[in-house]
């Protein structure tokens, strides 16, 4: 088992918070440092695994972090960015432009895309088409002596 520098660890830490699998972190630390670590030493350093436990405070820290800011900001991922999606969409279309089904199902693909089929955004308006009423309204009918019964009423109760 390797000896690593802190630089390594706090990769290891960084991609387990992105949820890579073990195995992925490894293979990743392998292609980016040229260093070779197991699956089980790079379990150590996810405080969310059994293996993980002892982590020290620092690298537990950023691993919240990184989780954190992995979890806030999907445009992070490329494929969630639309123009990114297109562009892989546009390089499918090249590659399968003499398949005419294949090419068509890509179209039609792009099309739902940039119409916002995927999109979960819900407009809500209130009555006829305007701004939604935020704050409660209680609308009162009683006339006065209505009112003045009614306190009447509980007065002589108690």
């Amino acid at each position: 088992m390797a000896v690593l520098k802190k630089e390594v660890k706090l990769f290891i830490v960084r991609s387990l918070a992105r949820f890579n699998t073990p195995t992925e972190t490894a293979e990743l630390v392998n292609q980016d440092y040229g260093v070779q670590v197991t699956k089980q030493q790079c379990e150590k350093y996810d405080p969310t695994k059994r293996a993980g436990v002892n982590l020290s405070e620092e690298f537990r820290k950023e691993f919240e972090l990184a989780r954190a800011d992995f979890l806030e900001k999907p445009q992070n991922i490329p494929i969630a960015n639309l123009s990114v999606r297109l562009q892989r969409l546009e390089n499918q279309y090249i590659k399968h432009s003499k398949n005419r089904i294949g090419a068509l199902v890509i179209l039609k693909q792009a099309a739902e895309d940039v119409g916002g089929k995927y999109t979960n955004k819900t407009e809500v308006t209130g009555v006829g088409g305007g701004p939604i009423q935020n704050e409660n309204v209680t609308y009162v009918t009683a006339t006065k002596e209505d009112v003045r019964r009614v306190i009447d009423e509980l007065e002589s109760e108690y």
